[in-house]
């Protein structure tokens, strides 16, 4: 019997915090986040990010800008639902209350919880 060892993990770290809604410092998180889901996904596992999902949602539901009623009701919910269907979430970047709220959801689902690659070993199929 072939059992593999690859997690999909839930890349959490900062999106607005400390940007102050400056798209650039945005776009800069988000580039952080997918670099490091990258990594994951060359260490052999499924690196996801709740803004994957979220922000196409949030541009069809209509929402006219970051914060507003659309984006509150879909980009932390998203996320929080997305940690149903990974192995673990993998916390990285400054200080984010939204991360945070990824992480504390992780560990009260009994997911793993990782604070640095170095932590995940590479996936293997055993």
């Amino acid at each position: 019997m072939t059992t593999k060892t690859s997690l999909m993990i839930l890349v959490a770290g900062p999106y607005r915090s400390g940007t102050n809604d400056d798209p650039h410092l945005i776009e800069a998180n988000v580039k952080n986040m997918t670099d490091t889901a990258l990594l994951l996904y060359r260490k052999g596992h499924l690196p996801v990010l709740g803004e994957w999902f979220a922000l196409p949602l949030i541009e069809a539901a209509g929402s006219k800008q970051i914060g507003d009623a659309v984006f509150n009701e879909i980009f932390h919910p998203v996320a929080v639902q997305l940690i149903d269907h990974c192995d673990g979430v993998l916390r990285i970047g400054g200080p984010s209350s939204g991360a945070d709220e990824m992480v504390n959801t992780g560990k009260a689902k009994g997911k793993q919880i990782f604070y640095s690659l170095e932590e995940i070993p590479a996936a293997a199929t055993v």
